[in-house]
């Protein structure tokens, strides 16, 4: 596929996106652009969620993944299903009760000010630092695949991502953001199907014997019982999965921004447990995808790229099968990668808004005027962390990723697990100091894990730093207090 090709597709796929964000972001105030004003059906916010968490991460790392972990990711993805009924039914009916704009908010009105920004803090660490990876790694694809034969450095490629993203989501918001995911859902979904059937049909192979070749495979293994100190064991992803799903998106506010946007919390029930479904057997449509890749790059002597991430883009743009493999899956790339960005940077501005400088206080002309400068300097900052990773990093994507979660979600799990379960009250001003500790014991004890013991903490690294925090918060009690 050549450069030429890439830019074309692109730019068709941008020009779509604008036009559908235009559209739909039309007369979109502060609350059409923080909430969508609360009136998007169900079955909408069901369709935009199966692709918005699908990133390009997703798209890209997980087809490459079963090389070394063959399908035991499904054991992740089943925990995810159970958190997702936790969302629905425990965290769901809170949120609507409350009333929050930003999810934040409610540990202000659990424990108090520090807390709260504590808790806003942690969350922009998190998005800033997982959005950021999410987007270099598609800026990485795009750069081997169209800016480094135009001589294009990557922080022009980075620069130029960020542009667009900051222009085709500065007016809608979430209002905007329900119909770009749709058409990001659509074309992922679109671009999965078809490349599995174009490999199909370069494999000779009929469907039912497809089907065999893929069950036969070493790298469709599911379950993995047999090493509680793998990282692939069941019960340790399972559990994460959870505990993962739970942290990710139940108190993440790119996530639920979505969910919450419906009219009442029953809807958003009814859209978080299709969506559930939904995602589940896409997941497995694109571990079916990597071992057809993985097979046709065996039976085309292909030579395997360094990284696994790169297996997908390497098959479909220069794997020997026709254009329209390579241009469906520039679509899904590019699709993923815009939708993730834009929520991201949506939900950065609303917490940043609300959380740290008080946006709720402020009229709605000022509140309009302090929204803007903040997504444009989130823009510029989430530009600034990709060169970061283009510098300094060096790990799988997914892994850091999670990795990452693992670290700054924990202290955010921790304080609503505390808030929900327990009517304690805490010495307020204390609770940062907490929530610093967590991630510092639960690092010391992965070392000491893997030192001592030759026992590799994992995905389950965000419960450890969770049970951090409620110990941490534990000791700041207010005696006589409850």
């Amino acid at each position: 596929m050549s450069p030429l090709s890439v830019v074309l597709t692109v730019a068709v796929y941008i020009a779509v996106l604008f036009v559908v964000a235009a559209l739909s972001g039309r007369r979109a105030g502060n609350a059409g652009f923080f909430t969508g004003n609360r009136r998007t059906p169900w079955y909408m916010a069901a369709f935009a969620m199966i692709g918005a968490a699908m990133s390009g991460v997703t798209f890209i790392s997980v087809p490459g993944s079963v090389a070394t972990d063959a399908f035991s990711y499904i054991q992740m993805v089943l925990g995810f299903t159970v958190g997702q009924l936790i969302v629905a039914f425990v965290l769901v009916p809170l949120f609507y009760r409350t009333k929050v704009v930003s999810l934040y908010q409610y540990l202000d009105d659990r424990f108090g000010f520090a807390s709260h920004r504590a808790g806003a803090w942690c969350f922009f660490i998190s998005k800033m630092l997982g959005a950021a990876l999410r987007i270099y790694v598609v800026c990485a694809v795009m750069q081997l695949l169209v800016f480094d034969a135009c001589g294009v450095p990557f922080w022009a490629n980075a620069a130029a991502t960020m542009l667009l993203v900051w222009l085709y989501t500065r007016r809608g918001g979430v209002k905007s953001l329900i119909w770009t995911d749709s058409l990001k859902t659509l074309c992922l979904v679109a671009s999965l199907v078809l490349t599995i059937v174009f490999l199909v049909r370069a494999s000779g192979l009929s469907w039912a014997e497809t089907v065999r070749q893929v069950a036969d495979s070493p790298r469709s293994r599911v379950f993995f019982f047999d090493d509680p100190a793998s990282g692939r064991y069941f019960w340790k992803m399972f559990l994460a999965g959870i505990v993962l799903l739970v942290a990710m998106t139940g108190l993440d506010q790119d996530m639920m921004q979505r969910n919450l946007s419906c009219r009442s919390p029953r809807d958003a029930q009814k859209n978080i447990v299709l969506t559930a479904v939904c995602q589940f057997f896409v997941i497995v449509l694109f571990l079916v995808l990597g071992v057809l890749l993985y097979a046709h790059a065996d039976r085309s002597g292909l030579s395997l790229p360094a990284k696994s991430d790169q297996l997908f883009s390497m098959v479909a743009t220069n794997g020997g099968l026709p254009l329209a493999v390579g241009v469906v899956f520039v679509v899904g790339l590019v699709a993923s990668t815009y939708s993730a960005a834009g929520s991201a940077l949506t939900a950065l501005t609303t917490s940043f808004t609300f959380d740290l400088l008080d946006g709720a206080r402020r009229d709605d002309a000022r509140l309009s005027r302090l929204r803007r400068r903040v997504h444009a300097a989130m823009a510029a900052g989430m530009a600034g962390v990709i060169l970061l990773f283009e510098a300094f990093g060096n790990d799988s994507v997914i892994n850091l990723v999670y990795k990452v979660a693992g670290y700054t979600y924990g202290p955010i799990l921790g304080m609503f697990l505390f808030g929900m379960a327990t009517r304690r009250r805490v010495h307020d001003r204390w609770v940062p100091a907490a929530v610093i500790a967590a991630p510092l014991l639960s690092a010391a004890l992965q070392a000491a894990a893997r030192w001592y013991w030759n026992y590799e903490i994992g995905f389950e690294l965000l419960v450890y730093n969770a049970l951090f925090t409620i110990a941490g918060m534990f000791i700041l009690v207010k005696r006589h207090a409850k």
